[in-house]
């Protein structure tokens, strides 16, 4: 079992949002210390996180921050973009690849530069934040992103296994974020997302569905395409 006391956490994208809001609750729960990223780190405000100047995007800031914290147990993937591609027709390819850069290929490179060190300091667990987009292709290249982050993560679980290092994917709908400003539907509390995360982390759980949305998608996977999606039973 992973625990959260004590531990010495990362997160990415952790000055706002749900990010910020994982790093309160894992200093509620007994963190030692908590690296909180940032592209600025001045926008990191929480009083006892270490700000950390990252960009997913970028393997140069990706091993300079892994250089700096060498003493992470709990890596939680957290820091994505969606930047309205939600057309594979229409958008710009230049916009999709960027999703992908930041929602897919971010995570991996932050996975790969950390692993190391968490297996150094004894394992741990990585926590990669999906949606339940992952599930739903009604977000063009961003439902794409999360998809594909899915399988990187149930890879990672099987890869990650035998070096002592757990993983936790969570799926969620929206939260109460800027990034979902502009919706007009019910919203998680990013707290309450956070804690039912570091719950499922804390009981090395496969995947958290942190909401009713994410729970009744996945349920619906094994069945007729139409029942996901409507427009299919015209």
């Amino acid at each position: 079992m992973t625990s959260i006391k004590d531990s010495v956490a990362l997160v990415t994208g952790g000055s706002r949002g749900l990010g910020k809001a994982l790093v309160e609750e894992l200093y509620a729960r007994g963190a030692a210390k908590v690296y909180a990223t940032a592209r600025d780190p001045r926008t990191v405000t929480h009083p006892d996180a270490v700000p950390l100047a990252l960009e997913v995007t970028d393997p140069a800031s990706v091993e300079a921050a892994a250089a700096r914290a060498q003493d992470v147990t709990v890596l939680i993937n957290n820091a994505g973009v969606s930047l309205g591609a939600r057309s594979f027709l229409d958008a710009e390819l230049d916009v999709i690849r960027r999703e992908f850069e930041a929602n897919f290929y971010g995570p991996l490179l932050v996975t790969r530069a950390f692993v190391p060190a968490v297996e150094r300091n004894g394992g741990g667990h990585l926590l990669n934040v999906h949606s339940v987009l992952s599930w739903l292709g009604v977000a063009g290249s961003y439902s794409a992103t999360k998809a594909a982050l899915w399988s990187q993560t149930n890879s990672l679980r099987l890869e990650l296994r035998s070096r002592g290092i757990g993983v936790t994917g969570l799926h969620v709908g929206y939260v109460d974020t800027d990034m979902a400003a502009s919706v007009d539907a019910p919203k998680s509390a990013p707290h309450d997302v956070a804690a039912l995360a570091l719950d499922g982390v804390e009981a090395d759980a496969h995947e958290v569905l942190a909401d009713d949305l994410s729970r009744n998608v996945k349920a619906g996977l094994a069945g007729d395409l139409a029942a996901l999606y409507p427009q299919l039973a015209d």
